[in-house]
């Protein structure tokens, strides 16, 4: 079997397409529908895929079963029995990618880093950069596939929970990054999900997700190394937010790619924080709630 290794975090359309049809590659579908129109992403056809796509729902399906919180890690079991199903193997090279340009398909990156997998990619433009290339397509469906033989061996530490964010809050080692809207950060804007608290974290520093794309795509390493230069120290550690942990993974994407060796993403994210708790939450107004 010929070799094949991922050139970065990222894959362009292009090294895509050179490689599809190689028997260690698998692309996956990680499309999830934004929560909030602020996203502002472009709906390319939905009856055509990328050849040989394999959906990855980790909505409904490659999740938490026993929380009511959006889209949770799922224990490791699960997540191995519902890749292997996917036909994912020990030794497979991953390209996911979602109908949005680069916007679900980071957390489904960022999932299979945290169970131990460390050949996964993210196309780079998403669907729309493959359409936009005129690159061959085929109908939306579900290949048949043999069973893969993947294990999960979690990195516990790339996911982390509401009291590790806490204690970071106060922690100079630590910047937390709010992947959300300037609105919906100050709180000046509603959450798109009812009965959660407007406003963020103490100490939280805000990054919309869309300043690390430009056009569809991720901005380049120096760029977006200025961009983190501007919010974090290098020798920070960065803990990433949003709305339910999905942008949040947009960030996390953008850092690596920026050179930031030490990442974590909040998986309750506003969903968890944002509930009504002595959880300490600030507006453009002022606090609101126990301070830290």
């Amino acid at each position: 079997m010929t070799s094949l290794r991922l050139p970065g975090p990222t894959v362009s359309v292009h090294w895509l397409a050179e490689h599809l049809g190689h028997p260690r590659l698998i692309l996956l579908d990680a499309s999830l529908k934004p929560s909030t129109t602020a996203a502002s992403v472009p709906s390319p056809a939905s009856s055509v895929q990328v050849p040989g796509t394999r959906s990855f729902d980790f909505d409904k399906r490659i999740c938490d079963q026993e929380t009511p919180l959006p889209h949770m890690m799922p224990p490791p079991a699960l997540f191995e029995r519902e890749v292997r199903a996917l036909g994912v193997r020990r030794d497979s090279v991953l390209v996911i990618h979602d109908r949005m340009g680069v916007y679900a398909s980071p957390r489904a990156w960022w999932m299979f880093k945290a169970m131990g997998h460390e050949q996964v990619a993210v196309l780079d433009g998403g669907l729309p950069a493959w359409l936009e290339a005129n690159l061959p397509t085929e109908p939306v469906g579900t290949p048949p596939v043999e069973p893969g033989d993947f294990v999960a061996q979690p990195h516990p530490g790339l996911f982390c929970d509401a009291e590790h964010v806490e204690a970071a809050l106060s922690d100079p080692r630590y910047v937390v990054l709010d992947a959300r809207s300037e609105g919906r950060f100050l709180g000046r804007e509603p959450e798109p999900r009812a009965g959660l608290r407007p406003g963020h974290m103490p100490n939280a520093v805000n990054l919309h997700f869309g300043q690390v794309q430009a056009n569809g795509r991720m901005r380049t390493a120096e760029e977006l190394a200025a961009i983190f230069a501007s919010k974090a120290g290098r020798q920070q550690k960065l803990i990433f937010s949003c709305g339910s942990g999905v942008t949040a993974c947009i960030l996390t994407l953008a850092a690596e790619l920026a050179g930031y060796p030490a990442l974590a993403v909040y998986d309750g994210s506003w969903s968890e924080w944002g509930l009504p708790s002595a959880r300490p939450v600030v507006t453009d107004a002022g606090p609101s709630g126990r301070t830290p």
